[in-house]
C-alpha cells in the first residue's frame, strides 16, 4: 500500500496594507482547494496590519517574517506555489530590483528563480501606480513568468462604496499555466 500524496504547499506573502486583515479568506480558500498553507509577512505587515495568532491557528504554522539562522529547523517546506496578497508598491518594486532585505521579498526573488509559480493580487493606489518605477516593475515581473490579477486601488466609488478584494483570484491565477 503506498501512503497517500502530500498536499502542495502554498507560501502565502502578505504585505502591509490595510486590506491584509482579510488574509484568512485566502488561507481558506487554498485549504479548501486541498493547499497546505504557511505565511511569510513583511516586518511591517506584523505590525497589526492582520491578526497573525488567527492565522497561526488556521494553518497550524507559524507566521515567518524573520529569517533563521542557520541551525534552526525549516518550518516550512519548499513551496508548490506563492500568492502574494495584497502586493505593496515597495514590495513590487524591491522584489523587481532584486532587493532581497527581508525574509518576503528573499522569498520571492528566490521562488522566482527557481521557476516557482507565483501569483500578485497588487493593492496600490492609483497615484503611486501611476510611478514609472512601478510600471517597470510590473513588466520584468511579468517577463520573469509572474501572474498578476486585477490592480486594485481601495478607492471607493462614487457611491463611496470599495469593492471587496479578490482574494480567491489568486489561486485562479495558480490554475492557469
Amino acid at each position: 500500500m503506498t501512503a497517500p500524496a502530500e498536499k502542495p504547499f502554498l507560501y502565502v506573502v502578505v504585505c502591509a496594507a490595510g486590506i491584509a486583515a482579510g488574509v484568512g479568506e485566502l488561507i481558506a480558500a487554498a485549504q479548501e482547494r486541498d493547499w497546505e498553507v504557511g505565511v511569510i509577512a513583511t516586518p511591517v505587515a506584523m505590525g497589526g496590519f492582520f491578526d497573525s495568532a488567527a492565522v497561526e491557528a488556521r494553518t497550524g504554522r507559524p507566521v515567518r517574517s524573520a529569517w533563521r539562522s542557520p541551525s534552526d529547523p525549516r518550518p516550512f517546506p519548499p513551496p508548490d506555489a506563492v500568492v502574494v496578497a495584497p502586493a505593496t508598491f515597495n514590495t513590487i518594486n524591491k522584489w523587481a530590483a532584486g532587493f532581497a532585505d527581508t525574509l518576503a521579498v528573499g522569498t520571492l526573488c528566490e521562488a522566482a528563480g527557481l521557476g516557482v509559480p507565483i501569483a500578485v493580487l497588487p493593492c496600490v493606489a492609483d497615484a503611486l501606480a501611476a510611478h514609472p518605477a512601478y510600471r517597470d516593475s510590473l513588466v520584468r515581473l511579468r517577463g520573469m513568468g509572474v501572474r498578476f490579477g486585477e490592480p486594485y486601488s481601495g478607492t471607493p466609488d462614487e457611491r463611496g462604496v470599495r469593492a471587496g478584494f479578490p482574494w480567491t483570484s489568486a489561486l485562479d491565477l495558480l490554475q492557469t499555466r
